[in-house]
């Protein structure tokens, strides 16, 4: 009789981005800290995805060539794929560091590797053509002009008063370009590092033989999770944030009722609970993975052979199970 073979389980990871601190310096010490958490939950049974946020790191590096671009013309304003690339990049080295320090103090000998992470969407999906999701500085009205004359593409609006800010589209995530690299890693027992920030937005460019093209867009980094959990097979899917769960009528200026926890994930409740407002504000995308699951390329259920995977959320210090 042929032995049977032992599968490890797989936990998914994500870190906020707004958790990594604002400069790289703050970076490397919160994710130094944070190493001996995560390293925590390896054991003989478990290995563990680490997906991670990058709006203030993105932000840091589109301004830094901003600023450098309107006093150098010799240096480009850099748009959101390329910068997007780079935050992957940088926050990865630091994980990659931190996590090989603390593995270097307790005798590990494990291995640490970072995708630069693709994630295809659909080039007709309707948030290309309205637009909503703030990036970048402040401009005045004069600077946003200015740029738009200088890319017809950039969409600016006026943010309550407080400036004019660039608006990109969100998409939902379809698939993971990497997504093999990341699967022969983690069989070779790497933790990996992936799909940071949502992952880089590619289209399939039918001019250059279908091949992809980085868009300037993003992508939740919770519903990117959420498609790596299926892509990996993984158990468990963890949302690192700064609150202690999920809960209904969280950042509501009017809510309708007192903040209620969410006390388990019920996918047959999510399009309710979803178009009726209940999960506001950063709650929204943090509860659609939990409760919907990814997006429906193979059917409503994610990580299909092992069944949903089982959610966890709160802070660093109090994540524990949806139940």
């Amino acid at each position: 009789m042929a032995e049977s073979i032992h599968k490890r389980r797989r936990v998914v990871i994500a870190l906020g981005g707004n958790a990594l601190g604002d400069t790289p310096k703050e970076q490397i010490e919160r994710v130094r800290a944070a190493a001996p958490a995560l390293l925590g939950v390896i054991d003989e049974d478990t290995e563990i995805i680490i997906t991670h946020g990058n709006g203030p790191q993105v932000g840091m590096i589109q301004k830094a060539f901003a600023i450098s671009s309107s006093k150098d013309e010799k240096v480009p304003v850099m748009d959101l794929p390329e910068c997007g690339a780079m935050s992957q990049g940088y926050i990865g080295y630091h994980l990659q560091q931190a996590l090989g320090a603390e593995m270097h103090k307790t005798g590990k000998g494990w291995h640490v590797a970072t995708v630069v992470t693709q994630i295809e969407v659909d080039a007709d999906d309707p948030s290309f053509r309205s637009p909503t999701k703030p990036i970048g500085p402040f401009l005045t009205k004069e600077q946003a002009e200015s740029q738009a004359r200088q890319d017809p593409t950039f969409k600016f609006v006026e943010d309550s008063g407080r400036g004019y800010r660039r608006v990109v589209a969100s998409p939902r995530p379809r698939r993971i370009v990497e997504s093999d690299s990341i699967l022969n890693l983690l069989d070779n027992e790497f933790i990996v590092v992936a799909c940071g920030g949502g992952g880089i937005p590619v289209v399939r460019d039918t001019d250059n033989f279908g091949c992809y093209r980085g868009v300037p867009a993003v992508i939740d980094k919770d519903m990117a999770g959420a498609l790596l959990g299926e892509d990996c097979d993984a158990d468990v899917l963890v949302l690192l944030t700064a609150v202690d769960r999920v809960a209904v009528n969280f950042g509501k200026k009017k809510p309708e009722g007192p903040l209620r926890p969410l006390p388990s994930p019920r996918p047959a409740r999510t399009p309710t609970r979803a178009s009726s407002g209940g999960l506001h504000g950063a709650q929204g995308p943090r509860g659609d993975p939990l409760l919907r699951g990814p997006p429906d390329r193979h059917g409503p259920s994610s990580a299909r052979s092992r069944g949903r995977p089982e959610a966890v959320r709160g802070t660093s210090e109090h994540a524990h199970p949806l139940h």
